[in-house]
């Protein structure tokens, strides 16, 4: 049985995806996992407060310490957040490229059911340095940025490589203040919010996080 032809049946509504790939390699252990975990919760709090987007944002997790699908695609509605734990190695490059291989199967469901959707986001939180080949994914990156296929945003913790993350991430990548996870996916909520309220294929624009009381840095 096609699981999702009940699932656009009886949600019709344009999607926003969202793809989070967080890393869960040993050195998130302690307090960032733990913040880490916290934020995601929020995340799932706040879009829920929004009617329209518990419906229209839809969220998959693939975490890489090692690389693993934790969520696929759901509604804010349907997400579960997950309760990662820190494990080993920073396999960024193969999360990427598994992260890319999720949003375009997806696309091809909405396409074949006719569900228009709006310019996804893919979301990478890293506080290492990649362990394995990441110049692959890099270039897949900047051809999915060139071809407005989605939008890439990188996010350092402190000890990420923003180096190599300036690489891989057409944008600016930001370096997180602290451990304010809870804010960062305050921010992300509230962008996905204004994105699930606009027409798809238009422009929002995005608080800055850089602002003085914001959770990022540059």
């Amino acid at each position: 049985m096609d699981f999702s032809v009940a699932e656009f049946a009886d949600n019709p509504e344009p999607r926003c995806p969202c793809v989070l790939l967080l890393d869960n390699s040993w050195s998130m252990n302690g307090q960032p996992i733990v913040e880490l975990n916290e934020g995601l919760a929020s995340f799932k709090e706040e879009l829920l407060a929004d009617s329209l987007a518990a419906k229209r944002v839809e969220i998959a997790i693939v975490s890489f310490g090692p690389v693993q699908v934790v969520n696929s695609f759901q509604t804010a509605e349907h997400f579960t957040p997950p309760e990662l734990t820190a494990q080993k190695d920073t396999p960024m490059g193969l999360a990427i490229m598994q992260g890319l291989e999720l949003l375009s199967q997806r696309k091809a469901l909405y396409r074949e059911h006719g569900i228009p959707f709006f310019r996804p986001w893919i979301f990478l939180i890293t506080d290492g340095t990649p362990t394995d080949d990441w110049k692959s994914a890099a270039a897949e990156v900047r051809k999915g940025e060139e071809s407005r296929a989605f939008a890439f945003f990188a996010v350092g913790v402190e000890g990420a490589n923003l180096d190599i993350l300036q690489q891989i991430s057409m944008r600016q990548p930001l370096r997180l203040r602290g451990l304010r996870f809870r804010e960062l996916f305050q921010w992300l909520s509230n962008s996905m919010r204004s994105v699930s309220r606009s027409v798809p294929g238009t422009e929002v624009p995005l608080i800055n996080p850089t602002n003085p009381d914001g959770w990022a840095s540059v």
